[in-house]
């Protein structure tokens, strides 16, 4: 692999420098066969299609490219965002613009246009240890009452794999770099809260105490300066935070997630709706639904969102 060029006026991110540049296309191809369990062995055959914020009026990706049908489209988040079906849908609406001007393609035509599919994934490495390997966020989430008619013209769906260090283990195992970027990360998070260094401090002995046979190495000792920015772009305003104000994060998203779903099912109860039908109508299961659909009963007629959140929390029921 030949080491990594960064150009300090446009600083990439450490998950887009080490899977989103030409010269690391082996890492990416390792990357999309232990996402896909595919067997791919030829990374020239990958077209990196990054978005460039220079060009896209500050629209800028993490990854993308494209390999044999698949248009892949890659986000590493450190904090958990409820709204990345509709950012991943921005991003592929930019990138399909650019791939039809690109391979000059009629949409105008009364041929039908052939597109590479779309293939959605969040890396997510936030310090939620509760939160899942993996799971499936739905753009349908951000419309009213959670589309449960399937009324929406676009369907969006976004696959979050959870890459924290213990986690996906089948995963990790199977791309080399991922796992020693997950070790990596964790590394710091080690060397902020329990040996309490400061931020730079913490980034240069997690690259110092990196083995030495980690495939990731020499790029990361080679740009130390850059790593270190990244991280402080990349973390300073998330991971701080949510060292010293997790509490606030978590009612974050609470007042994301939790209370849209309380809401639909407060919605639902004077329709006389059971819970089986509720569950269906939402797509949850029952398991998740009665505990909420009980305890607004509770705060019949007006159903306060946030104090039969409140009361589900003290039951030690998550939503």
């Amino acid at each position: 692999m030949t080491e990594a060029v960064i150009n300090n006026e446009h600083k990439d991110r450490l998950f887009t420098l080490l899977f989103g540049r030409s010269e690391n296309r082996a890492w990416t191809l390792e990357l999309y066969n232990a996402v896909n369990g595919f067997h791919y062995d030829n990374p020239d055959d990958i077209e990196i299609t990054t978005l460039d914020d220079a060009l896209y009026m500050g629209m800028k990706n993490d990854v993308s490219f494209i390999l044999n049908e698949h248009m892949n489209i890659y986000e590493n988040q450190s904090s958990f965002n409820p709204n990345m079906p509709l950012r991943q849908l921005m991003y592929a609406g930019r990138l399909y613009d650019k791939y039809v001007h690109l391979h000059k393609l009629n949409v105008y035509g009364s041929g039908i246009v052939r597109l590479p599919i779309p293939k959605l994934v969040v890396f997510y490495n936030g310090t939620d240890r509760e939160a899942e390997d993996e799971q499936i966020l739905y753009l349908r989430d951000s419309f009213e009452d959670g589309d449960p008619n399937g009324e929406s013209d676009i369907i969006v769906r976004v696959r979050m794999i959870n890459i924290n260090y213990g986690c996906n283990k089948a995963l990790l195992e199977a791309c080399k770099p991922l796992s020693e970027y997950s070790w990596f990360i964790e590394e710091i998070r080690h060397n902020q809260k329990d040996l309490h260094l400061k931020i730079d401090d913490a980034v240069n002995r997690a690259i110092d105490t990196m083995p030495k046979d980690y495939l990731i190495r020499p790029l990361l000792v080679g740009h130390r300066s850059e790593v270190n920015m990244g991280w402080m772009d990349d973390h300073s305003a998330e991971e701080i935070n949510e060292l010293s104000k997790e509490d606030g994060r978590r009612e974050g998203l609470a007042e994301g997630g939790s209370y849209k779903l309380i809401s639909m099912v407060c919605r639902k109860i004077p329709k006389g709706k059971t819970v089986a039908e509720i569950a269906d109508d939402l797509e949850e299961t029952e398991a998740v639904i009665e505990p909420i659909f009980e305890t607004a009963l509770k705060f019949a007629p007006d159903y306060d969102v946030k104090k039969i959140f409140e009361e589900l929390q003290t039951a030690g029921i998550r939503v």
